[in-house]
């Protein structure tokens, strides 16, 4: 699932390709909204939202997206062959006189009222890469229910916007605790540096092809060891590394789902119960 930092990238091509143009063409294949034509129309802006995509659309209108699982935008030169899937697989496609911006697999696909936005997004939380960010509110809402495991609640959107599960494995790592341990365990200093750090690396991230974690960011406590010496392909801590060494002890990083989601942790850095 793309996360809250791929997402506002996406947001930014698809703002600088159709921002300001005039629509030549529009089709919106999904049966509620088929008949829907918005050529002729002027896109006013593309805004991310946590990880939701809002087009603005003259005449009080808002294209609102998800990516979730396999989702995706991609843009073309009025030339250029489509290479993001099957056209079973496109959902959406909007097109002016220099770019066709098409969507594929998207899951969530709906046109909606520009004033009506708050009924598809007013209910994330505070977005790490929005202008509504707030620290205190974000602590507030993930230590609302103690008894709730580290890593349920980073993912939870009501809590925080923009946290996907390779910022989840990562920020549990940071943190020195498992994604099963109930938040309400963790020290208040952790719980409040969490936050900060999944701010800091989602914002250290917003603009990188390629996402990193293992830079500028290292493990904030005072009994870490440094950790070794990390080649550049090592970006990441522990998600995606099952069985590999753990990159600050050596241990086995081990692998387990979460929600149905895969998990990464490694056994000796982080205490807490295990599956």
């Amino acid at each position: 699932m793309p996360e809250g930092d791929t997402v506002l990238q996406t947001a930014k091509r698809l703002h600088s390709a159709l921002a300001g143009q005039v629509l030549t063409r529009s089709d919106l294949r999904v049966p509620r909204f088929a008949t829907a034509d918005l050529t002729g129309r002027t896109v006013l802006d593309v805004t991310a939202r946590g990880k939701h995509l809002l087009t603005r659309i003259e005449g009080g209108l808002t294209l609102h997206s998800h990516l979730r699982m396999d989702g995706a935008w991609r843009i073309y030169a009025p030339d250029e062959r489509w290479r993001g899937g099957p056209t079973h697989q496109i959902r959406a496609i909007l097109a002016n006189a220099a770019h066709t911006a098409v969507g594929y697999r998207l899951p969530v696909l709906e046109l909606l009222r520009t004033r009506d936005e708050e009924k598809a997004v007013g209910h994330l939380g505070p977005d790490l890469l929005g202008p509504d960010w707030n620290a205190d509110t974000a602590l507030h809402r993930l230590l609302a229910d103690p008894d709730r495991p580290l890593g349920e609640a980073l993912l939870d959107q009501r809590n925080l916007a923009g946290i996907g599960n390779v910022y989840k494995c990562e920020l549990c790592f940071l943190a020195r605790a498992t994604p099963w341990l109930p938040i309400g365990r963790l020290p208040g200093p952790t719980a409040v540096l969490l936050v900060s750090t999944a701010k800091q690396l989602l914002e250290a991230n917003r603009d990188r092809p390629d996402r990193t974690t293992t830079i500028g960011a290292r493990p904030r406590t005072a009994a870490a060891p440094a950790p070794r010496a990390r080649r550049p392909s090592e970006k990441l801590w522990v998600y995606g590394r099952a069985h590999r060494p753990c990159l600050r002890c050596g241990t086995p990083v081990r692998v387990a789902d979460q929600d149905t989601r895969p998990t990464y942790w490694c056994p000796h850095c982080q205490a807490g119960p295990t599956p």
